[in-house]
């Protein structure tokens, strides 16, 4: 059995539903040409009986589909075999009176084609064929007609034929069409990724001016440039999470999650947008509440529809609230904005699709946020709704989530005082990239860490209580081979973390240590700072107290 697409799914259940109506609607035709005189009795009354006895192998056949969904090659085999056995045994008892059954017979070859594909048809063509030969065998009228047995034979060969060549265009069409759009993805994750460093290191130098002793209106001018690049970041967020969309990259990774702590985390995250947009965000979630999801992908759906609710609704009150519906959990996320227009709901979740009335401001952004929302919905199984009122706000909520237990964690260490808690800890900067390296350090080094910052791995013995790397170096080693090496020559496992500028999941995937934690480029100074601080949390005390 191989995994199928969940269409695949779909379309077979729904070629087994058919089965059953066309199945009914043949047996009430030759219960009819019967009464009708059209038939004799001696030869309807086999017929009314096989279709009986179809009509209850076709239902074990949809109970089966039902409760063992996949790509089952010998199942629809079957299931061929079984619908050509039934089409020529009516042809073939009954004659002139049931040649309206080529009709099915030709349907079930060109949907079996149409719905899994040339393969399928080729193999359905030879079963049609072969079972117009047997009609013809075993029955008189068939034997005298053979004109248009001919005709049938013809045009059993012809429709599908043409069939399967347009279904090759469709095909072509279909494979250029998905390499134009992944090529056009992948240019704008590069893109995206080239502009990244830039946008990096300038953040990074912002939170370096902040710490400087500035007057009101410098510190005005710098949160300014902190906004722009907040919602920079934003929008290469959206470009490279839609790129591993349209590549197929993205597989979730179900586990126990702390509903009410990844919230809080986005809260958090979410703190100076909201203060710039003038809104207040409140939080009503049930205490202790684990949902079995991926955290990553959950909180990306959960940011995507808090960014839009900040956009759209600057001084209106905001709130994430989370309730139990028919056995599940749904998260539920509130504005009091102006509201969407009814003709523009069924089309929110469409890929650039903004809602834009006359004289609209300009609001940042392309269109892609609850498009992504929608992809990861139907790739983790979940429901999205949303609904809206002019002039009340809109509600946008995620539902679906099955709780879970809470995982059994170790004792977490003692916290000690946040206040230069980084002080003296000493950090291996490797950065290609001279302006990110330069604004890393400078901000590490104001933080009170001692850094000593390079483009590549320092040679010799590396004394150090934490490394933090980009991932793509210009050197033969990547981040994560760096991070081998300090570990190995140190004799301990070094914390690190690693900072990207690509997709977060493919780098996790190369570096294969959960316990290192993957940032993404534009990484905003209190992330990095909060990261910093949990991991020296867990050192042994003799490196944290260096």
């Amino acid at each position: 059995m191989t995994a199928p697409r969940s269409s695949a799914i779909d379309t077979e259940r729904s070629q087994a539903v058919v089965r059953l109506v066309i199945t009914s609607l043949a047996t009430l035709y030759t219960a009819a040409v019967q009464l009708m005189g059209r038939m004799p009795e001696e030869l309807a009354v086999p017929i009314l009986v096989y279709n009986s006895l179809f009509l209850v192998v076709s239902f074990v056949l949809l109970m089966a589909i039902v409760r063992r969904p996949g790509n089952y090659p010998a199942r629809r085999l079957f299931s061929m075999v079984h619908d050509y056995a039934g089409i020529g045994f009516s042809m073939g008892v009954g004659g002139a009176a049931m040649l309206p059954a080529y009709g099915l017979l030709l349907w079930v070859t060109v949907g079996n084609g149409l719905r899994f594909g040339s393969r399928y048809l080729a193999v359905s063509t030879l079963l049609a064929l072969a079972a117009l030969g047997v009609i013809t065998l075993f029955n008189s009228y068939w034997q005298e007609q053979p004109y248009v047995v001919l005709t049938l034979v013809v045009t059993t060969i012809i429709v599908p034929a043409y069939v399967n060549i347009l279904l090759g265009q469709t095909r072509r069409a279909t494979e250029a069409e998905s390499a134009a759009n992944l090529a056009k993805s992948r240019f704008l994750a590069q893109a995206s990724h080239d502009l990244r460093q830039p946008i990096h290191s300038i953040s990074l130098f912002t939170a370096c001016l902040r710490d400087a002793d500035l007057g009101h209106e410098e510190r005005q001018l710098v949160d300014s440039i902190d906004k722009s690049l907040h919602s920079v970041s934003q929008l290469f967020r959206s470009i490279l999470d839609m790129y591993s969309l349209d590549g197929g990259k993205v597989v979730p990774r179900a586990q126990p999650v702390a509903l009410g702590e990844l919230l809080e985390d986005l809260v958090q995250q979410n703190a100076e947008a909201a203060r710039w947009a003038g809104v207040r965000i409140r939080l009503r979630v049930p205490r202790g509440l684990h949902v079995l999801s991926d955290p990553h992908l959950l909180a990306t759906m959960v940011q995507n529809i808090l960014s839009n609710a900040l956009k759209y609704a600057p001084g209106k009150p905001l709130l994430i609230g989370c309730r139990r519906r028919g056995g599940r959990f749904v998260i539920q996320v509130h504005d009091q904005g102006r509201g969407i227009p009814p003709q523009h709901l069924e089309n929110v979740f469409d890929e650039f699709y903004r809602v834009r009335q006359v004289r609209d401001k300009d609001i940042e952004g392309v269109g892609l946020g609850l498009a992504i929302v929608k992809r990861l919905a139907e790739l983790m199984g979940l429901e999205i709704r949303i609904a809206s009122r002019l002039g009340r706000g809109t509600s946008v909520s995620i539902g679906g989530l099955i709780a879970s237990e809470a995982p059994r964690h170790a004792p977490l260490p003692a916290r000690r005082a946040p206040l230069r808690m980084l002080d003296g800890l000493r950090v291996i900067l490797i950065e290609d990239d001279g302006n990110v390296l330069r604004a890393t350090a400078t901000l590490l080094e104001k933080w009170g860490c001692i850094v000593e910052a390079r483009p590549s791995l320092p040679p010799g013995d590396v004394q150090c209580d934490l490394v933090i790397t980009d991932f793509d170096l210009d050197t033969e080693l990547s981040g994560a081979d760096c991070i081998d090496q300090v570990r190995a020559r140190s004799g301990w496992k070094v914390p690190a973390v690693v900072i990207t500028g690509h997709e977060v999941r493919r780098v996790q995937e190369s570096v294969a240590d959960p316990d290192i934690p993957i940032l993404s480029k534009p990484i905003h100074p209190a992330e990095l700072r909060s990261v910093l601080m949990a991991l020296k949390l867990g050192m042994p005390e003799q490196a944290a107290a260096s």
